[in-house]
C-alpha cells in the first residue's frame, strides 16, 4: 500500500484534502460509468461486467498501486485482444486470461521489471495505438447505424466489407439516437467544463428514446436483459489444465499491454501532478487488481489515461479519489441500475467513437510519418498494418523485434574502430624517451563492442599481414563487451599467432578487463600484452632492445 503510505507521510491524507479528492472521486466515477459499460460490451462482455471490473480493480490500483492518483478499469486498449479473446475461448477464458495476466504483471513488479516497459520505441506504441483506435471505430458501425451484417466474418478486412454490404439497411432512428449522442459529445465538453461529457450524452440519448419509444432500437435491456442491481459475487473461474496453456499467449499479451498502458498512465500523471510514481509497485498493484477482478466477475483492467487525468484536474492528489471513485459506482449500481436498461447501444458506440479517435493520436501519426527518419516510420507502418488486419500480438511482437533489429543497427555503425597513423601515436610518446617500431598497427575502438560491432572489427583488421610485428587494441573507449566480442578477440589472437604479431591490449576499463580475465584472455595474450596506457607498451619495448 505505498501509494497511500506515502501520502499519507506527505500530509495528504489530512482533512485539509478530503473535500478535494471526494468531488474528484465522485466525478471520475460518474465518467467511469459509461465507459465501463461501452468497453465490457465492445469486449464481448456484458455491461456490468465493465462495471464490475472498474469497481474491484479501480479500488485495489488505489490501494496496492504506484502512482497516487490512478485510476484503474476497463480500457480501450484492451478491447481488440479482449473481444478476440472473448470470441474463440468464451467469457470464461477471458476471466481466465486475465486472471493470468494479473499473476504474470505481480511477477513482473516483484522481480523490478518496471523499468524495461519504457524501453519499448514510440514507433511501435504510436502504430498499435492508432490500429487498435481504427478497429474500435469500425467495430462500433454496427450498433451506432444499426446494421444486421453477416456473421462469420473473422479478420479485419472481412468484418469491413460485411459491414459495407449491411449499410443500405441501416436503421434510421438508431442512427439518429447515435448521431445525436455524438454531437452532445462534441458540443457539451466545450460548454459544460465540470460535468463529464459522456455521461450528459448518455443521459440525453436515454431521455430521448425513453420518450420517443423507438422501434428497432436496440438497448442495454433489450440485448442484455439489464444490469443486476447487486455487488459482484466472488467466484472463482472453472478451468482446466489444457485451458491454461491455451491461454498463455493471450495472457501474456494482456499483461504486456496492461503494464504499457498502466506505466503511460503513472507517466501522464506524473507530468500533471509533479509526482514521481513507484512503476514496479505500480506493476504490483495492476497485479492484484487482475487477479481478483475476474474472481468478481470482471476482466482485464488497467490505468485509464484519461479518467487519471480527469481525476488530477478535479483536485485529486492521494488515492482517496480512487476509492471513492469505487465507491461511487458501487452506489450507481445498487440505487440506479434499472434504469440502465433504457440506455441505446448507438450511444455508448458514439462515446467509443470519441475514444477511438483519441487513442488513434492522429496527429501524433501524421507527425511521425513527416519527421521521423525513414526506418522508424517503417516500424510505425508496418505495427499499424499488423494490428488492424493481423493481429495485435503479432503487431506488438514484430514491432519490437524491428526496432530492436534497427536499434543494433545503428549502435553498430556508432562504433569505430580506426587506424591510428603512427606519427599520431609517436605525439602522445613526445613527453619520453620511448618510441615504438615502425612496423607496429595500433586500432583505437570506441563504442560497445558487441556482437554487431564485430564484423566491424574482423573487416578493419584485415590489414594484418606477416610483416606486423606488434598489434596494439586499444579499448579505452569501450563500455563493455559481450560474448560475441570475446570470441572475436580469440579469433583475433589466432590470426596474430599465425602471422607471428604481437597483441597488445591497452586501456581495458575494468569492467570489460574482467570479463576478459574470465574469458581467458588474459592469461592467453600475456599479462605484459595486456596494459593501462600506451606508453607502457613504448617504455617495455624500449627497455627490451
Amino acid at each position: 500500500m505505498i501509494a497511500i503510505l506515502e501520502a499519507g507521510r506527505a500530509g495528504l491524507l489530512s482533512r485539509a484534502h478530503w473535500l478535494n479528492n471526494l468531488l474528484a472521486g465522485v466525478i471520475v466515477g460518474v465518467v467511469a460509468l459509461p465507459l465501463a459499460m461501452a468497453f465490457a460490451i465492445a469486449s464481448g462482455a456484458k455491461p456490468e461486467q465493465g462495471l464490475y471490473t472498474a469497481i474491484v480493480a479501480g479500488g485495489l490500483t488505489s490501494l496496492f498501486g504506484g502512482s497516487r492518483v490512478q485510476i484503474a478499469g476497463p480500457t480501450g486498449a484492451f478491447i481488440v485482444i479482449l473481444a478476440g479473446i472473448t470470441g474463440k475461448y468464451g467469457i470464461g477464458g477471458l476471466q481466465i486470461a486475465s486472471l493470468m495476466a494479473g499473476i504474470i504483471l505481480l511477477l513482473m513488479g516483484l522481480t523490478k521489471l518496471g523499468g524495461v516497459i519504457k524501453y519499448i520505441p514510440d514507433p511501435v506504441i504510436v502504430g498499435f495505438t492508432s490500429g487498435i483506435g481504427v478497429i474500435i471505430f469500425v467495430g462500433q458501425w454496427k450498433d451506432f447505424f444499426g446494421l444486421s451484417p453477416a456473421a462469420g466474418a473473422e479478420h479485419f478486412h472481412e468484418k469491413f466489407w460485411s459491414l459495407a454490404q449491411a449499410f443500405p439497411g441501416l436503421h434510421v432512428e438508431t442512427t439518429l439516437l447515435g448521431g445525436l449522442t455524438l454531437a452532445v459529445l462534441l458540443i457539451s465538453g466545450r460548454i459544460l467544463k465540470r460535468i463529464p461529457a459522456p455521461l450528459v450524452a448518455m443521459l440525453i440519448a436515454t431521455c430521448a428514446q425513453w420518450q420517443l419509444q423507438w422501434d428497432g432500437v436496440a438497448t442495454i435491456g433489450s440485448a442484455f436483459g439489464g444490469i443486476p442491481q447487486q455487488l459482484p459475487q466472488f467466484q472463482l473461474p472453472a478451468m482446466s489444465v489444457s485451458e491454461v496453456l491455451q491461454l498463455i499467449g493471450p495472457a501474456f499479451t494482456i499483461a504486456l499491454l496492461g503494464a504499457i498502458e498502466s506505466l503511460l498512465s503513472a507517466v501522464v500523471a506524473d507530468s500533471m501532478a509533479g509526482t514521481k510514481h513507484d512503476a514496479n509497485q505500480e506493476l504490483i498493484g495492476q497485479g492484484i487488481a487482475n487477479i481478483c477482478s475476474p474472481l468478481f466477475g470482471g476482466f482485464a483492467s488497467t490505468g485509464a489515461i484519461a479518467r487519471t487525468a480527469t481525476n488530477l484536474r478535479n483536485g485529486a492528489n492521494s488515492p482517496l479519489a480512487g476509492i471513492v471513485h469505487t465507491l461511487t459506482l458501487i452506489g450507481i449500481v445498487m440505487l440506479l441500475a434499472p434504469y440502465a436498461s433504457l440506455i441505446p447501444l448507438s450511444a455508448l458506440a458514439a462515446i467509443l467513437f470519441v475514444v477511438a479517435y483519441n487513442m488513434s493520436e492522429l496527429h501524433r501519426f501524421g507527425h511521425m510519418l513527416r519527421t521521423a527518419p525513414k526506418s522508424d516510420v517503417a516500424v510505425l507502418l508496418i505495427t499499424f498494418l499488423l494490428t488492424v488486419f493481423s493481429d495485435l500480438v503479432i503487431a506488438v511482437n514484430i514491432g519490437v523485434m524491428l526496432a530492436a533489429l534497427l536499434f543494433m543497427k545503428r549502435m553498430s555503425e556508432a562504433v569505430g574502430i580506426e587506424r591510428q597513423a603512427h606519427d599520431a601515436v609517436m605525439e602522445e610518446l613526445d613527453d619520453t624517451d620511448f618510441t615504438l617500431p615502425a612496423n607496429t598497427v595500433v586500432f583505437a575502438m570506441e563504442g560497445p563492442f558487441f556482437f554487431g560491432a564485430a564484423a566491424r572489427l574482423e573487416s578493419a583488421l584485415e590489414v594484418i599481414h606477416g610483416h606486423t610485428e606488434i598489434l596494439v587494441l586499444r579499448l579505452e573507449k569501450v563500455p563493455f563487451i559481450d560474448a560475441t566480442g570475446l570470441q572475436s578477440l580469440w579469433d583475433l589472437l589466432d590470426n596474430c599467432k599465425r602471422h607471428k604479431t604481437r597483441l597488445i591490449l591497452c586501456g581495458a576499463r575494468p569492467n570489460v578487463f574482467e570479463k576478459l580475465r574470465r574469458a581467458g584472455l588474459v592469461g592467453q595474450v600475456g599479462k605484459p600484452n595486456v596494459v593501462d596506457r600506451i606508453q607502457q607498451i613504448a617504455m617495455d619495448i624500449t627497455k627490451n632492445k
